[in-house]
């Protein structure tokens, strides 16, 4: 079972990863959910922005998807990521990795997670009591997607 959605409202964690852990059969479930910080520094964000290149974002996520499925065993995946103007506190990305074995479902998760932070189809920028200003990817993050070099 593969769901993967590009959100265009907000979304209810609670109740996706309820609907898929009801439809799994599975040893382990792993689930990562990324927030709108409230704080850059020490300046409150206010809002943030994500926007995407529609023709490729979400043949993209299925693609990302795809490659997780090849290289780890799962039973389900799950992918929710959210685009537009959101407050602090707002879900962002969902995923979800259902396996009979937690560790397939642990490095699909990371991977996945790696992959949609560093290499994906969204810019973001966010908005504090100065103005809005764009968010730059962080060296962390290329050493985070280098670890998965060697997956196709």
């Amino acid at each position: 079972m593969r769901d993967v959605r590009l959100a265009h409202a907000d979304f209810d964690p609670a109740h996706e990863m309820a609907h898929f852990t009801a439809r799994q059969d599975a040893g382990g479930v792993t689930s990562f959910l990324g927030k709108v910080r409230s704080e850059a520094s020490d300046n409150p964000v206010l809002a943030l922005e994500l926007r995407h290149y529609a023709p490729l974002t979400l043949p993209g996520m299925e693609e990302l998807a795809m490659r997780a499925e090849r290289n780890w065993k799962l039973t389900g995946l799950l992918i929710i990521h959210r685009e537009g103007v959101m407050e602090p506190g707002d879900p962002i990305v969902l995923v979800a990795c259902g396996a009979r074995h937690r560790r397939d479902a642990f490095e699909a998760s990371d991977f996945l997670m790696d992959h949609l932070k560093s290499e994906s189809w969204f810019w973001k920028r966010e908005k504090t009591a100065n103005g809005w200003r764009w968010i730059e990817p962080r060296a962390q993050d290329a050493d985070d997607l280098a670890r998965w070099a060697h997956i196709r």
